[in-house]
């Protein structure tokens, strides 16, 4: 393994005079896509285990989501036509094909009724399209079978850094906060469907949201700007009131976002697989970032996954062990070495000490066997997420 340390000679993002930071959350369709993909891919991780004793070759990470049409109305609405949800990739098929699709498609529906609370109310049709891998992918998970080191089946890369800038929390746990069982009990008309915007000038931070609010909890246009109002003040409450918050800048007058099911996936808005948050939860322009789309691939060999995991994971370790202002964490591979064995490219801007040797040993253990077995368990058991 080829490690390479370099320090960075520049001002840490949190010290620049501009930020912006970008979350969608779990209700945005496209961190549905995301979050589909990846629990289909995690059962059929399992159901695997369970049949063959180890992970078999698969990548769902080809997710669509449709939008449909709805008629929504101020205490009600309906959906006429339903949205659709297509989940494509290559999967390893034990038995029946049909079996396999059937594994993912119960999958696919309990998380919708477990992420939105008026899934009842879409009605989403489900399609799973699933084929068999190619043959030179699929003989790299001879090597699983055999307990060997798995092959990279890819040359790619992923990214990390840490620690998290205070605008990149606030605009996190933002979003976190608005979609929590708490808040959905007191303030239901809140829909799961929310993307929050952060900028930070300077020391000002502005938060701007998309809410889809719940047509069935607001009666009236007065009480949807009242509703709006309160959002505001919960989230100063919360956070601080020396927050510009704005919400729905797109409203006017009687043109509101209001929807039936808290979701805008119901009347035209669709969602695809990789183009929300990265593995950290953010979108951070300003910040070292990869396009990869990591839900639904395998947590067995596809470093399009498992890269952009680790170097988060790392990032986190050496930021938790030194005082710096900014580690920069860069995993490379070669399609079909040993995943163990990437180009690490680490950059930082100290704050204090910083030993190299230390970080070296940092980063040999978190991509060890056991490194990436807890990855993939943490993955498996729903400890670890990806969006």
């Amino acid at each position: 393994m080829n490690i390479s340390i370099d320090r960075l000679n520049q001002t840490p993002v949190s010290q620049q005079k501009f930020e912006i930071v970008e979350r969608k959350g779990i209700g945005h369709p496209d961190s549905l896509a995301d979050g589909i993909c990846e629990t289909a891919s995690k059962a059929l991780s399992k159901y695997y285990i369970d049949k063959k004793g180890f992970i078999c070759h698969h990548n769902l990470d080809k997710g669509l989501l449709v939008g449909g049409v709805s008629h929504v109305v101020f205490g009600g609405g309906e959906i006429i036509e339903p949205p659709d949800v297509i989940v494509a990739g290559t999967a390893t098929i034990l038995g029946n094909i049909d079996d396999t699709k059937k594994l993912i498609y119960d999958e696919v529906q309990h998380y919708l009724e477990e992420t939105l609370r008026f899934t009842r109310k879409l009605r989403p049709e489900i399609m799973i399209k699933i084929h068999p891998g190619s043959a030179d992918l699929v003989n790299v998970y001879n090597r699983i079978s055999k307990g060997e080191m798995p092959l990279a089946n890819d040359t790619s890369f992923g990214v990390g850094f840490a620690p998290m800038s205070t605008t990149e929390e606030l605009v996190y746990l933002t979003e976190k906060y608005l979609n929590s069982k708490k808040i959905k009990k007191r303030f239901p008309f809140i829909g799961e469907d929310i993307k929050v915007m952060g900028i930070r000038d300077n020391s000002k931070i502005k938060l701007t949201m998309a809410v889809a609010f719940v047509s069935e909890f607001v009666d009236s246009l007065e009480q949807y700007y009242d509703y709006k109002e309160k959002i505001k003040e919960l989230i100063k409450q919360k956070f601080g009131s020396n927050i510009q918050v704005f919400v729905n800048t797109a409203d006017h007058d009687d043109s509101v976002y209001l929807t039936v099911s808290g979701c805008s996936w119901e009347n035209g808005d669709d969602g695809q697989v990789g183009r929300g948050n990265r593995v950290n939860g953010l979108i951070t322009p300003c910040r070292t970032m990869s396009l990869e789309a990591v839900a639904g691939k395998n947590s067995v060999s596809h470093v399009g996954k498992l890269y952009n995991l680790k170097a988060e994971e790392i990032a986190k370790k050496i930021s938790e062990t030194f005082d710096v202002h900014e580690v920069n964490v860069m995993l490379v591979s070669q399609i079909g070495k040993p995943i163990n064995d990437p180009f690490v490219g680490v950059k930082y801007i100290p704050n204090g000490d910083f030993r190299f040797s230390e970080v070296k040993d940092i980063v040999t253990d978190s991509l060890s066997r056991e490194g990436f077995e807890e990855l993939t368990e943490g993955l498996l058991k729903g400890e670890i997420v990806v969006f």
